[in-house]
Parts: structure tokens; sequence; C-alpha cells
């Protein structure tokens, strides 16, 4: 700019730069997986300031999003909140019900307690709370809960594991496509239950704990289910 004797302030520069659109576009930082804005039912939250005592006392569920080359992908994950063992999910390339019924139904076939109460936590988004969802779960024996708000803090398992098979695991780069994905995915489960120690796990897997119910459980929540 000095060397052409060019003489712009701040303001008039930027100005400039969006007349003839140069500015850079920011990107979002977040894709909103969770519309509560709908007429179905909304469940209580049963499980506020509890910890469970037991795999199959508690599942999370939630749904995440993948990007891929064609577009954007959805990963519903249901976990067992005692072991962190993900008990079932689905990766696919639309955000319908089935993509969580679907998810729900491979946790009940992988179920190791089938007599014990069981409360299933998620969101109050579209897919929890239609009929299809609700009633397929609750035939099933399930107890349904939900987040009073949209607050990460307040589903704060689901959250977590979202962004371990993220980061660690290779979901959160653009992947080329759904069969690609599904493929990742499928690989990053199984070592995420199987073969990664966890901390709060006193560096078991989940599976040893899914299965070894003595292990401690640790958490910053007081009061048991």
């Amino acid at each position: 700019m000095k060397l052409l004797n060019i003489k712009i302030g701040r303001d008039k520069f930027f100005k400039f730069l969006r007349t003839h659109n140069l500015l850079i576009t920011k990107t979002k930082r977040h894709f909103i997986t969770t519309n509560s804005k709908h007429h179905f039912y909304k469940y209580k939250n049963l499980i506020k300031d509890k910890i469970p005592t037991r795999p199959e006392q508690l599942w999370v569920s939630d749904i995440t999003y993948i990007k891929t080359e064609k577009g954007h992908n959805y990963l519903a994950l249901v976990t067992d909140a005692y072991s962190k063992q993900i008990m079932g999910y689905k990766l696919d390339n639309h955000m319908r019900t089935e993509l969580s019924l679907d998810a729900l139904k491979m946790a009940l076939k992988n179920r190791n307690y089938p007599n014990q109460k069981l409360i299933n936590h998620s969101d109050r988004g579209l897919q929890y709370c239609n009929p299809t969802y609700t009633e397929f779960a609750q035939q099933n024996g399930i107890s349904l809960s939900m987040t009073q708000q949209y607050d990460p803090y307040e589903n704060a398992i689901a959250e977590r594991i979202n962004r371990t098979l993220k980061y660690e695991y290779g979901l959160k780069q653009i992947i080329k496509n759904t069969k690609l994905a599904q493929k990742i995915a499928k690989k990053a489960v199984y070592i995420y239950n199987n073969l990664r120690p966890h901390l709060s796990l006193d560096l078991n897997t989940p599976s040893f704990v899914h299965l070894n119910k003595n292990v401690n459980y640790k958490s910053y929540k007081r009061n048991k289910i």
C-alpha cells in the first residue's frame, strides 16, 4: 500500500473487500443435530444429579455429524453410562428417526443383563420424541429420560464419546463417502470398546468393565440412581 502511495483507513479497506467479495467467509463451528421444536411429548429428566451403580442401568443416546465429500452424515450412538461401552450405533446420510431407532435396536441385542431396569437418556430432539422411537423403547421395558434444555453438560457422557471417536479415530476428517465412513465407524467403535483403556475406568476397557461390575465408577456427582 505504501509503495503504491495508497492511503486508506481500516473501515474503508474492509468495505472495499466486502464490496468486491474478497472477505473470507466464516465457517460454522458447530452443526446442530438437535431439533426440539416439535409437538411430540418431551420426557422429564430422570437422572439429574444421579450416578449409575451398575452396567445397563442407564444408557445415553446422542447423534453427532460426520463430514464427507458428498455432504454430512450422521452417527447415532447408545452408550452405557457405567461402563462407557458403546452398546449400539448407526451411521448414515440422513437424520431420520430410524437412525436412532436402529442404534437402539443394536444396543438391545448387545445387552448382557436383559432383566435389569434400564433408563435411556437423550436430548429432546425430534428423533427421540417420535412415537416410533418412544413406543419401541417402552415396549422393551425402557424408561425414557431427556435433558431439559440444550446444554452439553446435561449429556456430558455422549458429548465426550463423540469427541473421542472423532479426534482419536479419524471421524473428524472429511471422509470420501458414507460407505467408507461406516467402515471407519465400525472399526472405531470396536477399538473404543475393546482395546482403549479409560482413566475413568481405572485403565480398564469398557467391555471389561461391562462384564465386571466391581470396578469403581468415577463421577463428580454424589447421588446414586
